[in-house]
């Protein structure tokens, strides 16, 4: 008798999920059993990770939708009410960096870019799906944060200003679902092999990095019912 994988039956939503950690976490999900939501601007790439899923017998959907466009949100969460009546994992994985400079340097447009992304977009689904994770049995909330918020490194100010501020925040939001059955956390998952890493370090081996796919298995832990892990911050 074949065992019964752990999120079989479970809705799953991974924002950022067209590459780097939200790739691998989707695939990972719905190698778990969980039907995974794929969210990230570019449908090209999504359609990628949906064809991976696919083949290895998993469930997914496409919902290309770019964080950034806050309407464009708003209709994403009315379309998971209307077809699932809730959601039972949201993974947030999308950030960027915008460029490593001082801070007096950075344009006034790059600089609410990155606030918006790391952060604005952030609490935009929180807003638009913590009643949807209400109605879980086992509603999981996991994101994405970076331990350069707490080191105050030269050039990275914006960065680090939007990742400390998600972590205020993330943790304020932790403290007032406390009572309820929603489990709230943050992971910092270190050094990878991504994008945004080979945009900060373009002379890094990143032969020498591990792959976010080695990750992916802490963020399935803090997704399981059985996992009442709250308010953390879960270093990889």
């Amino acid at each position: 008798m074949t065992e019964q994988k752990p999120l079989t039956g479970l809705v799953a939503l991974v924002a950022g999920a067209s590459r780097g950690l939200g790739a691998a976490t989707a695939e990972a999900l719905a190698n778990s059993g969980a039907e995974v939501l794929l969210v990230a601007r570019t449908q090209g790439a999504l359609e990628e990770i949906h064809d991976k899923i696919s083949a290895a017998g998993g469930k997914a959907v496409i919902a290309p939708v770019d964080l950034l466009d806050g309407e464009a949100q708003d209709r994403l969460a009315i379309g998971v009410a209307e077809r699932y009546g809730r959601l039972d994992i949201l993974v947030q994985t999308a950030a960027i960096l915008g460029q490593l400079s001082p801070i007096s340097h950075f344009t006034p447009e790059l600089f609410e870019r990155i606030i918006t992304s790391n952060l604005t977009a952030n609490w935009r689904l929180i807003r638009n799906f913590e009643a949807l994770l209400q109605q879980s049995n086992s509603g999981r909330a996991i994101i994405t944060t970076c331990g350069i918020a707490e080191k105050g490194e030269p050039f990275w100010a914006p960065y680090a200003a939007s990742k400390s501020a998600l972590q205020a925040m993330v943790a304020c939001w932790a403290r007032e679902v406390e009572h309820t059955k929603l489990r709230v956390n943050l992971i910092d998952p270190g050094v990878m092999r991504t994008g945004l890493r080979a945009e900060a370090f373009p002379g890094e081996d990143p032969s020498q990095l591990q792959l976010p796919a080695a990750v992916a298995p802490l963020i399935i832990n803090l997704a399981l019912p059985t996992n009442n892990s709250h308010g953390e911050i879960i270093k990889a």
